[in-house]
């Protein structure tokens, strides 16, 4: 289907609202294999460790700040801080922190990090109720289900319209997933749903500001209230999602009822889930990925004369800034990717801080690069030639960048960016010892063993 060509309402959709209900409902604790639950071991990790990493930027006292002004009681952990907050505030602090470096997890279809919204609503709940690690792996892996293969069905239209499908499908993950630990039946799990679908966050505008953050956080707030809102008896529609007027047919153009319904249950859309090797939009990861590669093959800024990229449109449609001025606005600049890759052999947080985006040398490298869209080069490839000063041209072709479904950070590589994270916030110990019960999230009796290493 053609992007942005207008369709008119489908009145024979599907029952999605309730086939998701169901779904959500009745499906077997850890009823997938073992490859799906080490995914959900590893998509929650990898969303703590981005969570606690960013617990003191100015978005989280900000976030935490404002919240706090509205006197709530100490239900749930801020992680990496000391405050608790109610659940509601807790979900939206670290859905802002787990998104705030541009670290977190990517479903690589769609463009959503899901642990983002869903991991932060229903670890505020479990811990609340002092729930098992099993409840939260299991209220994960089918909040990530949910959320998903709504995007799916949605996307691209639904994000060339200017949605941030992380928030705007995220509040559907957040809401089955704290359903499912509440332990609402279908009926009950369809009106979370229902509340839910009217809650859509995120707008594409907001990229490059403490806003952007924010849509994983409002999305897991959203969710979780839905479903407590859902479990003392709120009505919403029961085809929320698949009405002409409800939210699918409403938000997107395209509607492939299909990507909900096919395989429901037996492939899980986890398995897809990316974790990112460097701190900032994934659309430019195959071209700092290729500046890596020129270093390694001995190639340094001073004998550069210029670096041209060829890229996928997309990429300078989101990651287009030439002149980036700090951190926020680096992270969706291709052109400072570049030179971070360039001079430092890697990209993560520091490598976007704004003295670093500032810095002269930075600057000049930046100023050398040049990108033009070529759209035989798919969205995740890149090809990169550098000019030298001496006349000799270094290409570099990334068809997948480290850290795609191809090329997957090993569990080691995301304990390194674990620890590099956590261990500024926590010290070195308490990395160690969350990153044991992290990989031990399964067998967790009680989730506040984790929760209570994970507060500063």
């Amino acid at each position: 289907m053609a992007r942005n060509t207008v369709v008119l309402a489908d009145t024979h959709a599907p029952a999605v609202t309730r086939i998701l209900a169901e779904f959500v409902a009745q499906h077997p604790s850890r009823g997938w294999t073992d490859a799906v639950d080490h995914e959900a071991h590893r998509t929650f990790y990898n969303w703590l460790g981005c969570a606690i990493g960013a617990a003191h930027h100015e978005a989280a006292d900000i976030a935490v700040a404002a919240a706090k002004l509205l006197e709530p009681s100490a239900q749930a952990s801020v992680l990496g801080r000391t405050e608790q907050l109610d659940m509601c505030n807790a979900a939206l602090v670290n859905g802002i922190t787990s998104h705030t470096f541009d670290f977190d997890d990517t479903h690589l279809k769609t463009i959503i990090h899901p642990a983002g919204p869903v991991a932060s609503a229903v670890l505020a709940m479990a811990e609340h109720q002092g729930l098992s690690g099993r409840d939260v792996l299991d209220a994960l892996v089918l909040g990530i289900d949910v959320a998903c293969r709504v995007g799916n069905t949605m996307y691209p239209d639904h994000y060339d319209r200017g949605w941030h499908i992380t928030g705007s499908t995220g509040m559907l993950g957040a809401a089955a997933g704290c359903a499912r630990l509440l332990k609402l039946n279908a009926e009950q799990t369809a009106m979370a749903l229902g509340i839910a679908a009217s809650q859509p966050v995120g707008l594409r505008e907001q990229f490059g500001t403490m806003t952007k953050p924010f849509h994983p956080g409002g999305a897991a707030r959203a969710g979780l209230m839905s479903a407590l809102l859902a479990s003392q008896g709120f009505t919403a529609s029961g085809k929320a999602l698949e009405a002409p007027r409800g939210f699918i047919q409403v938000a997107s153009d395209k509607r492939a009822w299909n990507e909900i319904t096919d395989e429901l249950g037996a492939r899980f859309e986890i398995s897809f889930n990316t974790y990112k090797p460097f701190a900032c939009g994934i659309v430019i990861h195959p071209s700092i990925d290729a500046c890596v590669q020129l270093r390694e093959r001995g190639v340094t800024p001073d004998q550069v004369e210029r670096i041209d990229l060829r890229v996928h449109s997309l990429v300078l449609e989101l990651t287009g800034k030439k002149e980036p001025k700090d951190g926020l606005q680096g992270k969706f600049s291709v052109y400072h990717g570049c030179a971070a890759g360039l001079i430092y052999g890697r990209a993560g947080e520091d490598e976007f801080a704004d003295a670093v985006v500032n810095d002269p040398l930075v600057v000049q490298t930046r100023n050398k690069v040049q990108a033009v869209v070529d759209d035989s080069i798919e969205e995740a490839a890149v090809r990169v030639s550098a000019l030298l000063k001496n006349g000799e041209r270094v290409d570099v072709h990334v068809e997948h960048a480290i850290g795609s479904l191809q090329k997957p950070l090993t569990d080691a590589q995301l304990q390194d960016k674990f620890k590099a994270l956590v261990t500024p916030v926590l010290g070195q110990q308490r990395a160690d010892d969350i990153t044991r019960a992290c990989w031990q999230l399964g067998s967790l009796v009680d989730v506040r063993t984790l929760t209570q290493l994970c507060r500063a």
